[in-house]
């Protein structure tokens, strides 16, 4: 079962300490036209504060918004379209819900700094895993939570995964970065196997003491082994947060909100037994 520390893991979320004694959830709000999956896009103000309310009514901690699909094969937006989309979106909930913890999903330093600095964005979230050189410095200068992502293959075995993060986090605590957060990578450059393997040396990651958080929420390890599309994708990704659960992960980035808390409450049970 779940693999837990004696002392929780934390983080500062603009001036909140926010402890992970249990599983959180992160709840995806994308604010484009061309994300993987059509049910997680809103577009209008209306739209994008109904689903940001939805997102916290069913139980989760942080607002992850994007504005430029990461969806292989798809062409990024400008910076502009980015912040254009994002300066509606955040706007709008920092309005209506302003004690949110909000996340911008972005792998521009730029957009980042602005999004911190105009809106009180509380982490980063850069699946790029820092490949802009200006990353780094930004989020250290800044000391928001900062999630760092394994965008690479499998290729050297989960060994090599966590030497590779462990040289990224050392680069992040030589400048000053207090809060990281790990994120594997689920679905950025790894096969379908190496997906799999990934998830099921998942625990293995714990021995780096950094909070772990998980993105497979209908992804394509789940509609590609199964056969079906990501609208059909739910039930595939419950099973895989359940066994992300027992292997250790702090967060979880959902598309579901309420069945991934409920995955969080049962596992939750089971442990206690």
């Amino acid at each position: 079962m779940r693999n837990t520390h004696a002392i929780p893991f934390s983080f500062n979320a603009g001036g909140r300490l926010v402890e992970l004694a249990e599983p959180q959830i992160m709840g995806i709000l994308n604010v484009t036209p061309d994300s993987f999956f059509a049910a997680s896009r809103r577009e209008g103000e209306t739209a994008i504060v109904e689903r940001a309310r939805q997102i916290v009514d069913e139980g989760a901690l942080v607002i992850d918004v994007g504005g430029c699909s990461t969806r292989p094969g798809s062409e990024p937006a400008t910076e502009e379209e980015e912040k254009a989309r994002l300066g509606v979106a955040l706007k709008a909930i920092r309005r209506e819900l302003p004690d949110a913890l909000l996340s911008v999903d972005t792998f521009r330093p730029r957009v980042a700094e602005w999004a911190v600095g105009e809106y009180g964005v509380t982490m980063v979230n850069d699946v790029s895993g820092g490949a802009d050189p200006a990353m780094f410095p930004l989020v250290a200068r800044l000391r928001v939570p900062y999630v760092l992502t394994y965008a690479g293959s499998l290729a050297g075995g989960v060994g090599a995964v966590m030497c590779e993060l462990s040289k990224r986090v050392a680069e992040l605590r030589e400048l000053g970065a207090k809060d990281v957060l790990l994120d594997p990578g689920f679905g950025f450059g790894k096969t379908l196997d190496e997906n799999y393997e990934l998830l099921s040396h998942l625990s293995d990651l714990r021995q780096m003491e950094l909070p772990l958080l998980v993105g497979v929420s209908r992804k394509s390890m789940v509609h590609r082994l199964l056969g079906i599309t990501a609208d059909e994708a739910l039930n595939g990704t419950t099973v895989l947060h359940t066994l992300a659960l027992e292997r250790g992960a702090d967060i979880l980035r959902v598309h579901d909100v309420r069945a991934a808390a409920e995955a969080i409450r049962i596992v939750a049970k089971m442990s206690k037994e």
